[in-house]
């Protein structure tokens, strides 16, 4: 039997856009209405099923939001397979910031990287600022997924996860038809921490 395949995903986005409260839904099915705000990065673990039975395990890297730790993304982002980018649907501003993190993954990052984007906090649809149609327009322009959720209500987590973990999974593959000698555990990539990638925080709360 083929061993599980790891693959890294890192959670960007503006603070209190919800991102921890992402993970922790799909992760553990937690929501905390008030959440402490994340300092520098949080890791968790989560293994998905996707068709024909394959499973895959995210080692998902959520990322401090706030300004002071921006310096610190690309510790993370550092061979990262996948991103989620979160923005806050009634905050128009955390959507601009998507687009300046997608910049920035497609100069720094690996260039196989692939894109989810998470329209969060849909609970609160009167109060949206940006429209459905432009943030699906603008994740099609450059390739991406994007999805309306709610780590409250849980709407579209499980999905958005599983579509990164089915892109993810899908680069790999076809990384591996073009190397056979990639690794079959990682898409070629190291999961264990290193001192070039941060150590697992040992605090687990975080918005």
């Amino acid at each position: 039997m083929d061993s599980v395949k790891e693959f890294k995903i890192v959670t960007l986005g503006e603070g209190r856009v919800g991102k921890t409260s992402l993970t922790l839904k799909f992760a553990r099915n937690e929501f905390h209405d008030n959440e402490i705000s994340t300092v520098q990065a949080n890791f968790i673990q989560k293994d998905v099923q996707l068709d024909g039975g394959i499973q895959v395990r995210l080692n998902i890297w959520d990322t401090a939001g706030q300004e002071r730790f921006r310096a610190l993304a690309p510790n993370y982002y550092r061979q990262a397979n996948g991103a989620v980018i979160a923005y806050d649907i009634t905050d128009a501003g955390s959507f601009n910031k998507v687009k300046a993190w997608v910049k920035e993954l497609q100069s720094q990052a690996d260039k196989d990287i692939s894109i989810v984007i998470a329209g969060n906090k849909c609970d609160r649809e009167s109060e949206r600022q940006i429209s459905a149609q432009d943030a699906i327009d603008y994740a099609n322009s450059i390739n991406a997924a994007h999805f309306n959720s709610s780590a409250k209500s849980g709407k579209g987590v499980n999905e958005l996860y599983t579509e990164i973990a089915r892109r993810v999974y899908a680069v790999h593959q076809k990384n591996a038809k073009a190397n056979p000698q990639l690794s079959n555990s990682r898409g070629g990539r190291r999961v264990r921490v290193t001192n070039d990638e941060p150590q697992k925080p040992k605090n687990k709360n975080c918005c």
